[in-house]
């Protein structure tokens, strides 16, 4: 027996394994929890099943395949949850995933919605935080531009160099 990637403490066996296989998660959280197993398990299957109907044409399969493969899961921690129990029909869960891509240790805050469909918990949506763009404010640098110090030399021979 072990335990079972989401971090409840409890075995596999009696935590995510029954939802990866079909039988309903009870609550919100339980749902998360199922997918973030579902992602250290390579149960990339429940991962679309689990996305709400209304969501499931913006799932693309393959590329959360490749990006999960390419991560060592660390962790989940939820960090609080707003309805989404049994009697709800919607719920939000914030949670912390840590993984570890390309040896760099990262973490994803996300603050997840969920809903029922056909009295199912399924995930609608997420906020994810701190994941904002980089704009550059004037064009890129190329490696055989003129040095923008004005040395007259190729950017990657002069201050490129470094």
């Amino acid at each position: 027996m072990s335990l079972c990637p989401c971090g409840s403490g409890l075995e596999l066996e009696n935590c995510c394994q029954p939802i990866l296989n079909g039988t309903p998660a009870a609550t919100a959280e339980a749902l998360m929890r199922a997918r973030y197993s579902a992602h250290v398990l390579e149960a990339y299957d429940f991962l679309e099943e689990s996305v709400h109907s209304s969501a499931r044409k913006d799932v693309d399969t393959a590329k959360v395949r490749r990006w999960s493969d390419s991560v060592v899961w660390k962790g989940l921690e939820i960090l609080s949850t707003e309805a989404g129990g049994p009697e709800d029909d919607h719920g939000r869960v914030s949670f912390v995933a840590r993984f570890t891509i390309n040896g760099i240790e990262q973490d994803m805050t996300e603050d997840a919605e969920f809903t029922r469909e056909d009295g199912v918990w399924r995930y609608l949506d997420g906020q994810v935080h701190g994941h904002v763009t980089y704009r550059r404010e004037s064009p890129k640098i190329g490696r055989n531009d003129p040095c923008p110090c004005g040395s007259g030399k190729k950017y990657k021979k002069c201050c490129g160099a470094a």
